[in-house]
């Protein structure tokens, strides 16, 4: 597998052979965890070879019509089977691959989509539809307990145009397996962006974001793809459906909204009219140290509160800042950032950093040389995290995140309830750890923290110990009025806590509406519902 650029992915881990950890890099990594969780065994351990991999035959066999769109080839196969979650990785690094697609199908045109879900539906064959393959929740991997005849991994990576720019209403039309790079690469002659940045950005596709409802770059106001959708076309077992583009509507219940979220259950998203925006060219951002973390929560609630709309707000806690910012501090560090196509934001940043003093928040001017540019050191660490995970992971280190939104009321309940479950199991299955905590996202009603834990593991068992680290942090989550998740979608690992968090009426109205749209069952089978088979 490549990328656009001729780069090699790797089968095994995040992003481009490349691109992985390896030299000064790695183990100056390798002495900062050693500080960090004294005692803990760091031996390095390799990913087998593909080839050396000993996976099924494949159990079917597509028509005629099909066969050039489906491939069996090893190496896709395996690269295919898991998503990117910690878990996936340690799995790939032992070996254990047992729910690997039979094929890997790329379809070339929206037919081409109808024509493999045909077939599949009529020889009772599990599709699961596949993006950039950055799923973290168990959401492209065929874990199925059905009886079903095989899997087939639905690739919709060669539906990958801008197909329209209106340029009058900003909209473009854009096919689903459009990957970030590419699409923003389309749409610079034009000077608009879409603007929306995941930490996966190089890796997914416009399709999964709209799938799984992804969190992008801005910390506020639009903060989800939801916000930049104009109108959705989709393709399923019982045909094709597109939205009406429009601005707004109060006609029902929205035909989007149905499939924003529904991670491949109810159709497969074949292309959608995403609202633009022009690229910015103001810019102004600053870095705000606090004391203490309360005040920086504080702090942080009154800037978006006032209608600031900052592009970037996102709070750090103390162990946050120095890991991944080289910062230290009391409480925590703000960095904010503001930016605008049309008009200088320098007056937005004097607002906020106002607020922020009335907390006790200290500006850092990094003009002024007082101290590194967290902001900046920030960016750099959250771009290569994925890539210092698998490197940890392979050092027998558990390192995972845990995002949720709630509240601001119940923020500090929630925070105190997760460190402790967190840090307790921690205790119990690994001896040695910490968490950390950041918010991602902010709004005027509450915020998404984002839970980092670093634990010492032993190889062999880390899987066990972050499943039992994360059975932890979910109860804690659900239990303490947060979400399951904010922009890392359901898929099966958080489906036990989703049935809980939905009201009973609507998982019975998502049932029909499944049975409806996919009466065969064979869609992302136990993504956001039990299977049917």
């Amino acid at each position: 597998m490549s990328t656009a650029s001729g780069q090699r992915r790797s089968w095994w881990g995040w992003g481009t052979v490349d691109a992985a950890v390896r030299g000064e890099e790695r183990r100056e990594l390798v002495d900062r965890v050693a500080a960090l969780l004294p005692g803990s065994d760091l031996t390095r351990h390799e990913a087998p070879r593909p080839e050396s991999l000993d996976l099924p035959a494949p159990r079917v066999t597509p028509p005629a019509a099909l066969a050039g769109l489906c491939h069996a080839d090893h190496e896709e196969r395996a690269a295919h089977t898991h998503g990117k979650a910690y878990r996936d990785v340690v799995r790939n690094l032992h070996g254990e691959l047992r729910n690997v697609p039979d094929l890997v199908a790329r379809p070339r045109t929206e037919q081409d989509v109808a024509d493999v879900l045909d077939w599949c539906t009529r020889e009772g064959i599990a599709v699961v539809p596949y993006g950039g393959g950055s799923s973290v929740v168990g959401g492209v991997e065929p874990r199925f307990d059905g009886d079903y005849t095989g899997a087939v991994t639905l690739d919709l990576t060669a539906l990958d145009q801008v197909l329209e720019i209106d340029t009058v209403s900003r909209a473009a039309r854009v096919q689903a397996g459009t990957l970030g790079p590419h699409l923003e690469e389309q749409l610079r002659p034009y000077d608009v962006t879409l603007r929306h940045y995941p930490q996966s950005f190089e890796f997914s596709s416009l399709g999964g974001w709209l799938a799984t409802r992804a969190g992008g770059h801005y910390a506020t106001l639009y903060t989800h793809i939801d916000d930049l959708v104009e109108s959705m076309r989709t393709v399923g077992p019982t045909g094709a459906g597109e939205s009406r583009r429009l601005p707004g509507s109060g006609a029902g219940p929205s035909p989007d909204r149905m499939f924003l979220g529904s991670e491949g259950t109810l159709g497969v998203i074949t292309e959608a009219w995403m609202r633009l925006q022009r690229r910015p060219h103001w810019r102004a951002r600053c870095s705000v140290h606090f004391g203490d973390f309360a005040s920086a929560v504080a702090a942080t609630r009154d800037v978006v509160q006032a209608g600031l709309h900052p592009s970037n707000c996102r709070l750090l806690d103390a162990t946050e800042a120095l890991l991944n910012a080289g910062v230290s501090v009391g409480g925590g560090v703000l960095v904010l950032g503001f930016e605008s196509a049309d008009h200088p934001v320098e007056a937005a940043l004097s607002r906020a950093l106002t607020l922020c003093r009335e907390h006790g928040g200290r500006p850092v001017d990094r003009e002024h040389g007082e101290v590194g540019d967290a902001a900046t050191q920030w960016r750099s660490s959250f771009l290569r995290m994925p890539y210092l995970r698998d490197a940890l992971a392979q050092h027998s280190v558990v390192v995972e995140t845990f995002e949720t939104a709630c509240t601001w009321d119940r923020f500090a309940d929630l925070h105190a309830a997760v460190t402790t479950a967190a840090n307790e199991a921690i205790r119990q299955v690994c001896g040695t750890g910490v968490v950390t905590c950041r918010f991602t996202h902010v709004y005027p009603d509450g915020p998404a923290p984002y839970f980092g834990i670093y634990a010492s593991g032993r190889w062999g068992s880390t899987v066990t110990q972050w499943d039992e680290i994360k059975a932890a942090v979910s109860e804690a989550l659900i239990r303490h009025g947060g979400t399951i998740t904010h922009h890392h979608a359901v898929g099966r690992d958080h489906r036990p806590w989703y049935d809980r968090q939905r009201p009973d009426s609507f998982a019975t109205a998502l049932s029909a509406t499944k049975q409806a749209l996919d009466p065969a069952g064979i869609l992302n089978p136990g993504v956001l519902l039990p299977e049917k088979r």
